[in-house]
């Protein structure tokens, strides 16, 4: 049986801006900023046209290693500090999921564990496959692989749960004059964290899942 052709194999190129199919005819090309003359203008809109995401690999795997490293202490410094008359306790994500559970808020602690924990380790994990297997120009699993690219830039919106949480305890409890909550530097790190590993998704081009071999123009 034989494969599906490809856009490129039909010498076609969708625009990322505003969705229009264009067919690359021999004299619709503008130079780019870096000089490159082998790029279309989109008929519609006028944006460049690019078979493929520019330096996709590099820009993904950069993102996803800076990601990664900044999630180490978004992981083990304090997220928020919680002050009362009696009590100063720090958090760190962990402590603060724990703290949760002990205190009756099992759904809210699931949520926060959720977001915080596990969403980001599964696109660290899920992102990783996916430059590994497109790399190496796998066939194995290609629409399963399509198909987690997109429900990983779906949930990747989700993934500041734990900073709105944060932001909402401390803007709540400013009205009281008996306790006090305060956002410290684990929240920045899981802040930053969290835009890498969208930067990622967005820089990693799904076209790269269906070309069989490394193609990264």
């Amino acid at each position: 049986m034989n494969a599906l052709p490809r856009a490129v194999d039909l010498d076609l190129i969708g625009c990322r801006m505003c969705g229009l199919v264009c067919r690359n005819v021999p004299g619709n090309v503008k130079l780019d900023g870096d000089g490159v003359d082998d790029a279309m203008a989109c008929p519609r809109c006028g944006s460049t046209l690019r078979r493929r995401k520019t330096n996709s690999y590099a820009r993904t795997w950069a993102l996803l290693i800076a990601g990664f490293l900044l999630y180490i202490p978004a992981n083990v410094l304090p997220i928020m500090r919680t002050a009362s008359l009696n009590d100063i306790d720090d958090n760190t994500i962990i402590s603060g999921v724990v703290e949760l559970w002990n205190n009756g808020s099992a759904d809210l602690a699931v949520i926060v564990f959720t977001a915080s924990i596990v969403v980001p380790m599964l696109k660290f994990l899920s992102l990783g496959m996916l430059l590994v297997s497109s790399q190496r120009g796998s066939d194995w699993a290609r629409p399963q692989r399509a198909r987690l690219y997109r429900l990983v830039e779906f949930i990747g919106y989700w993934s500041m749960l734990d900073v709105f949480v944060v932001a909402l305890l401390t803007a709540l409890v400013r009205f009281s004059v008996l306790s006090r909550v305060e956002p410290l530097p684990g929240v920045i790190f899981f802040g930053l964290t969290v835009v890498l590993t969208m930067l990622a998704s967005m820089s990693f081009d799904p076209r790269l899942i269906w070309d069989g071999r490394s193609n990264d123009d």
